[in-house]
């Protein structure tokens, strides 16, 4: 079941990666600072969007590995580390939406992640804080544009 919302992840972040790649390169070619500072916020928002697909699809792939059963499906073959004395210890896993992990069990109670690789969490986070600086960015400029026009406005009434 797990596997299933993991696609449903990757699906939902691909759709919303090419949305704000339209809508960002759109809006860059508009020109002005603020349309333009609001579509770079898109188009790296396309980038953190693309950069979590990636990261569910890693997780995707070891929950459909290691809900599969049958003949050397215990222990879990996405949490195996290759030493047998510690994999018979494993004895379940969880995924993790936000950060992005595959995170298997032991039966002593000790966890490790497992399948992401560990550029992508922090390219996630990164890509995302400046993506919003960008948005706070361009609604200041906006903001302030709109604080000069109506000063000038003032100044020109008789």
């Amino acid at each position: 079941m797990s596997f299933l919302f993991c696609l449903l992840a990757v699906m939902v972040a691909v759709v919303s990666g090419v949305v704000f790649l339209g809508r960002g390169l759109a809006s860059v070619w508009r020109g002005g600072l603020a349309r333009s500072l609001r579509g770079l916020a898109y188009v790296v928002a396309a980038g953190a969007a693309a950069m979590y697909a990636w990261g569910m699809l890693y997780v995707a792939g070891a929950a459909l590995e290691a809900a599969d059963g049958g003949a050397d499906s215990s222990p879990i073959r996405p949490c195996r580390t290759g030493v047998q004395e510690r994999d018979y210890w494993i004895d379940d896993y969880q995924v993790w939406w936000v950060p992005v992990r595959f995170v298997c069990h032991r039966s002593d109670g000790t966890t490790y992640d497992r399948e992401v690789p560990g550029y992508v969490n922090p390219a996630l986070a990164g890509l995302a804080v400046s993506a919003v600086a960008l948005a706070v960015s361009a609604r200041s400029v906006s903001a302030r544009s709109v604080d000069e026009r109506s000063v000038d406005e003032h100044a020109r009434r008789p």
